[in-house]
């Protein structure tokens, strides 16, 4: 798997904290990398900054210190040290509980009052020995346990609940097709164990995700939900420290049905075209999805079991204006496929639709940093496709409409919401967090 599946991740926060490392990185993999392989410290954490590509390697968590606004940073917090469940005998259980299950407070591993420890950090580096936490170094059967603060008792067990356990409701029915979208049911607990946020609720967690924005996408009560096209059902969580976190959710033992999603012509988007067009509108020959070369990218077929990504044909995954591929060409990502319209009157208005967008005026331009620029540019300067602001992949951002309701990030169209140098846009590279768009000055064309 992908070494950031090891880590839950915050958008728009920083840490206070004193221990870390500094490093130059391209993307949050490398700095996953360097966090992997920390040795001034146990790396519980990384913080990367998209803009300046900056990787911070922390000792600490969101559970361990402070956390504030930090616009462009991300945070990435390794799964094990936020765990508040046990698996099996919890070997691997590094979460924070650090009382007995009769509430009596736990010793510190290092120290030696009242109790002298058999078991120090020392002795056992690799066991999370750490402060007075619930740990079990020597595999009992019974689980975590500590040295008590009771001179009476040398130690005891603590009650750590089994993971299996936070996830409510798996019975019938409690299964996912595909990636979740169309999930109704109950589970209400992410997999780490934390509670769900209600959906009509704005503390600890402000969000856009209502009934209101998104009345099909069945957002009742505190149920983990996939409304913008994840991997799989989500939820904002009741911890004030992590906004989100995926649901452990089955996938359904049965094959999802397929009727309706087998269209040989283009019907609104083309969504649902499922025909064997593998050439786009320009000739260029198709890139297999399941290959990563000569493009690297995220739709991966097994990632995405019911987005129709066989072989190389022309698809629509991710809500664009219509079918489209990535090309064999490398110096050409991504281009739409003209597939052949269902009836003449769609081909009428997706005409009138599809033409300011696909090929924006030549004389666009933008003045002083672009922040009223409004037109339909959607490519970076490298040539890269924008990735659509009400979008969450392939990366995840705080630039959504919601949040800057004035700065008309519309579709994926070239913006400038933050009052940068100049417009720019997230991009469909998975590699490539965001570029400045192909634009130029409205000043480069006139003279003063």
């Amino acid at each position: 798997g992908d070494i950031l599946d090891d880590y839950l991740r915050t958008d728009g926060v920083w840490l206070l904290t004193r221990n870390k490392q500094f490093y130059k990185t391209n993307n949050e993999k490398e700095c996953a990398e360097k966090c992997e392989a920390e040795r001034n410290f146990t790396c519980r954490a990384f913080l990367f900054t998209r803009k300046k590509l900056e990787c911070l390697t922390l000792a600490e968590n969101a559970k361990m210190t402070m956390m504030f606004t930090g616009a462009d940073a991300v945070l990435y917090e390794k799964r094990i040290y936020l765990m508040q469940c046990k698996r099996g005998i919890g070997m691997d259980y590094r979460g924070t509980e650090a009382k007995t299950q009769k509430g009596i407070p736990c010793q510190k591993w290092a120290e030696k009052i009242p109790h002298k420890p058999n078991y120090t950090p020392e002795k056992h580096p690799n066991a999370g020995l750490e402060e007075n936490y619930c740990r079990n170094p020597d595999k009992d059967e019974k689980g975590p346990w500590c040295y008590t603060t009771d001179p009476a008792m040398r130690f005891d067990y603590c009650d750590i609940p089994e993971c299996e356990d936070q996830v409510t409701h798996t019975g019938e029915g409690e299964c996912m097709q595909c990636n979740g979208e169309d999930y109704h049911g109950e589970v209400s607990r992410t997999e780490s164990g934390l509670e769900c946020q209600h959906w009509d609720a704005q503390e600890p967690h402000m969000h856009g995700f209502t009934q209101k924005h998104y009345p099909e996408k069945d957002l009742r009560m505190n149920y983990c939900r996939n409304p913008d096209g994840e991997l799989r059902p989500w939820c904002f969580t009741t911890s004030p420290n992590k906004r989100w976190e995926y649901c452990n959710i089955p996938r359904c033992s049965t094959r999802p049905p397929v009727s309706g999603l087998d269209s040989q012509c283009l019907s609104g988007k083309g969504e649902d075209y499922r025909g064997r067009i593998a050439i786009t509108e320009s000739g260029n020959a198709c890139q297999h999805w399941n290959t990563q070369f000569p493009h690297k990218h995220g739709w991966i077929p097994d990632r995405y079991p019911c987005k129709g990504l066989e072989e190389n044909y022309c698809r629509n995954p991710d809500g664009e204006k219509r079918p489209w591929c990535y090309t064999t060409s490398s110096n050409v990502r991504w281009e739409y496929c003209t597939i052949p319209l269902c009836d003449k009157t769609e081909q009428g208005i997706a005409g009138m639709d599809n033409m300011p967008v696909q090929v924006p005026l030549p004389e666009e331009c933008y003045r002083g940093k672009g922040q009223s620029y409004r037109g339909t540019t959607s490519v970076t300067a490298s040539g890269k496709k924008c990735q659509a602001w009400n979008s969450m992949f392939p990366h995840r951002h705080i630039k959504t409409p919601d949040r800057f309701p004035d700065a008309d990030l519309r579709d994926n169209y070239c913006r400038n919401p933050d009052g940068d140098s100049s417009p720019w846009c997230f991009t469909t590279d998975p590699n490539t967090i965001w570029e400045y768009c192909s634009l130029k000055r409205c000043d480069d064309h006139t003279q003063e």
